[in-house]
């Protein structure tokens, strides 16, 4: 009885220290974000006309701004399937990269505190002001253009990739891969925060549990699909979420650069809302089916 109360106490006390801890963002949303989420929904079912004079003005239009996006725009419906394909095919890329490279962290080896730093770094670098000095950095620019000269000739990624595209056996799935490959810095840079939370899963994992599947018999790759994928099978769903939200939230993606161009240089807020809740619905769909889809799949365990 006296354990059962402290252990009510104790997921008492961290459900607190939750609380606590996503208080500032929950008044941050209450304060800045509330209403301007709501006046966003109502603008994309108008014709917002923006006068020096009276401001915005309002002209309802029910789902005339939807109609237009999807049927009278010649770019946003192919933005939005590129966007979209391409944000399954990179964040399956980033799933799998940062959950095989928390596995590796996770060893006992020399300098594994520096490699572990190593890896967060992309966390560091995505940030704003050190994103923006490394696409605008004319030093990097010159670099990266030399490095295309040097490197015109043809690689051995090169030759096999025109080697299993030629053959015609599979060409498209061996395209997406290359794509993938090609990308891996995109899929590095975007896979900091996914590690550290594989990372911190695999070293909730007992010691004794792998001691003894090796008692058994089992072997390395047998314990890892037994024990340690069940065991953090619940953090793919997390990652994945994750990965989501922040791919689709990257301003350099086509959709939000079509939204942006809408709204500054064509001053069509009406459009360009209907453009941005359209795809954030898009996406919501796309992230509950899937969330269903893995969560099935998810083993928890006490």
């Amino acid at each position: 009885m006296k354990k059962q109360t402290k252990l009510a106490g104790l997921q008492k006390r961290k459900a607190i220290a939750g609380y606590i801890f996503i208080l500032p963002f929950v008044l941050g949303f209450l304060a800045f974000m509330v209403k301007p989420f709501f006046e966003s929904l109502y603008m994309s079912f108008c014709e917002v006309d923006v006068s020096g004079k009276t401001g915005f003005t309002f002209n309802f239009t029910k789902l005339a701004n939807y109609v237009e996006a999807f049927t009278v725009d010649t770019q946003y419906s192919g933005f939005v399937t590129n966007t979209f394909t391409k944000m399954c095919i990179n964040s399956l890329a980033i799933m799998v990269f940062s959950f095989f490279v928390a596995l590796i962290l996770n060893q006992k080896f020399k300098g594994r505190a520096l490699v572990r730093a190593v890896f967060f770094l992309p966390v560091i670098i995505s940030s704003g002001v050190i994103l923006g000095v490394e696409y605008n950095n004319s030093l990097l620019s010159s670099v990266q253009d030399m490095i295309e000269k040097e490197g015109a000739g043809t690689s051995v990624t090169d030759a096999i990739k025109n080697i299993l595209i030629t053959s015609g056996v599979g060409s498209r799935i061996f395209e997406e891969v290359f794509k993938i490959v090609d990308g891996i810095y995109d899929v590095a840079i975007s896979s900091g925060i996914q590690i550290i939370i594989f990372l911190s899963g695999l070293q909730t994992i007992s010691a004794s549990m792998y001691e003894a599947a090796a008692i058994e018999g089992c072997t390395a790759w047998e314990s890892l699909w037994k024990i340690t994928f069940p065991m953090v099978s619940s953090l793919f769903l997390v990652n994945w979420i994750y990965t989501i939200i922040d791919f689709s939230m990257k301003s350099d993606n086509e959709v939000m650069s079509k939204v942006k161009t809408t709204m500054i240089a064509y001053l069509d807020y009406g459009l360009a809302s209907a453009m941005a809740w359209a795809y954030f619905l898009i996406i919501i769909v796309f992230i509950a089916i899937t969330s269903l889809i893995i969560s099935k799949g998810v083993y928890y365990y006490e």
